[in-house]
C-alpha cells in the first residue's frame, strides 16, 4: 500500500456464505476516519459487549464484498473467524501510524541508514 492509497482490496480465506448459497471472498477496505472509531462507541451493543465494537468498525470501513449491495454489522456477524480475524488484521495494518524515519551516519564508521523515531514516547 502507498502512502496515497485510501482502499485495499482482500481475499477473505474462508468467505461469506449468504443466504442463497452465494460465497463472497473479495472486497475492499477503506481507511478509517475518526468518526468510524467514535460513532460506534456509543452503541449499546458496545455497551454491553465492548467486543462488539470491532464488528462495527469493520462494517464502517468494508464498502464492498462481492456482489453484496450492502456490508452491515450483520455479515460481519456471519463471518467465520477466520475472516473476522483476517480482516482485524487488515485494518490494524493499513490505519496504523508510521513512525517518521530520518537518514543517519554513523559517526565511526560513516555508514548511512535510516531509523524509526516516535515523537510519542
Amino acid at each position: 500500500m502507498s502512502s496515497f492509497d485510501t482502499k485495499i482490496s482482500f481475499e477473505l480465506p474462508k468467505g461469506y456464505l449468504d443466504p442463497n448459497g452465494q460465497t463472497h471472498k473479495n472486497g475492499t477496505m477503506r481507511l478509517a476516519n475518526a468518526v468510524d472509531e467514535i460513532i460506534p462507541m456509543s452503541d449499546p451493543r458496545v455497551k454491553i459487549n465492548p467486543a462488539y465494537l470491532s464488528i462495527l468498525l469493520l462494517s464502517r470501513v468494508i464498502t464492498d464484498l462481492g456482489t453484496l449491495k450492502e456490508v452491515t454489522p450483520n455479515v460481519i456477524e456471519k463471518l467465520y473467524t477466520a475472516d473476522v480475524a483476517y480482516l482485524q488484521d487488515l485494518y490494524q495494518k493499513i490505519n496504523a501510524i508510521e513512525p517518521p524515519s530520518v537518514d543517519v551516519t554513523c559517526p565511526q564508521c560513516t555508514h548511512k541508514f535510516m531509523v524509526q523515531t516516535s515523537f510519542l514516547q
